[in-house]
């Protein structure tokens, strides 16, 4: 997949999407909330620590179940939270930026701006309007599983289910299949127990024949097994990186981006191979 002027070579490597959160309510308490200047810093942090992506939100995904102090951003003012960063950020940078949004506006001023990828929480169905916006720039999009409850009769199968359709729906709107990520959404509309099963169980996702994005990154899940808060939970976010890596994740999308990336080369090393470095 071209991502920018970047080939992701899925199969070869598991690549690290850093997260850069331009809000003041970030759940994982990494914001840099509205400061560009300390965003620009971080973002280039993360790429010197191995990032491939930078994925910049300026609304937080929290789940209202869990923070019920969770609020919509207008359009207006997520642009104001994230478009200075990405045009500072787009001469500056050598990796792909991605814009996390379901709003049509702010993708589209956001791939004008410099991104090269929206990461859609909604897949689409949100906005009925973001699906042509990206089918129309080009660029690729990550579809998000997503549901206001937990309620399935398998996880697995219905999240794969929905999935499939998010993809052919996104074909539908013009978007490339060869353009397409999936996720399946890590808290979104899940219990703990149904999360760790989707974990478990990630192989099955390879039948959808797409490169597969997984954030369980300082999640709920994390603190619920280990009764740790959200800024002590990076033991934990290491196993899950390893293990979505071990069970055929493409991308893992995370705030620790130092210490994960070190974990993905490690796991990499362990299941894809690893030849040492000549001397020359």
């Amino acid at each position: 997949m071209q991502i920018g002027e970047t080939t992701f070579d899925w199969g070869t490597k598991t690549f690290v999407m850093g997260v850069l959160n331009v809000t003041p309510d970030s759940f994982s308490r990494d914001g840099v909330g509205t400061d560009v200047e300390r965003a620009v810093e971080q973002a280039l942090r993360f790429q010197e620590w191995g990032a491939d992506i930078i994925d910049i939100g300026g609304e937080s995904t929290r789940p209202a179940s869990i923070y019920p102090d969770s609020e919509m951003v207008s359009v207006v003012d997520e642009l104001d939270r994230v478009l200075p960063v990405i045009e500072a950020l787009t001469h500056l940078l050598e990796i792909p930026i991605s814009i996390d949004t379901y709003k049509s506006e702010v993708a589209t001023q956001a791939i004008a701006s410099g991104a090269e990828i929206v990461n859609d929480v909604w897949g689409l169905t949100r906005d009925p309007d973001i699906g042509a916006v990206i089918a129309k720039s080009g660029v690729p999009v990550i579809l998000t599983h997503n549901q206001a409850h937990t309620r399935y009769r398998d996880v697995v199968p219905d999240v794969f289910g929905r999935l499939h359709e998010l993809t052919q729906n996104a074909i539908e709107l013009g978007i490339s299949k060869e353009n397409i990520i999936l996720d399946p959404g890590m808290g979104f509309g899940k219990t703990a127990q149904q999360n760790l099963q989707i974990l478990r169980r990630l192989r099955e996702f390879d039948a959808l024949d797409l490169p597969l994005l997984v954030g369980m990154s300082r999640k709920s899940t994390i603190g619920y097994v280990l009764d740790l808060p959200v800024d002590d939970r990076i033991e934990g976010t290491a196993a899950t990186v390893a293990i979505s890596i071990a069970n055929g994740a493409d991308i893992v999308r995370v705030h620790d981006v130092k210490e994960m990336a070190r974990v993905a080369k490690m796991t990499d090393a362990i299941v894809r191979g690893w030849e040492p470095r000549s001397d020359s």
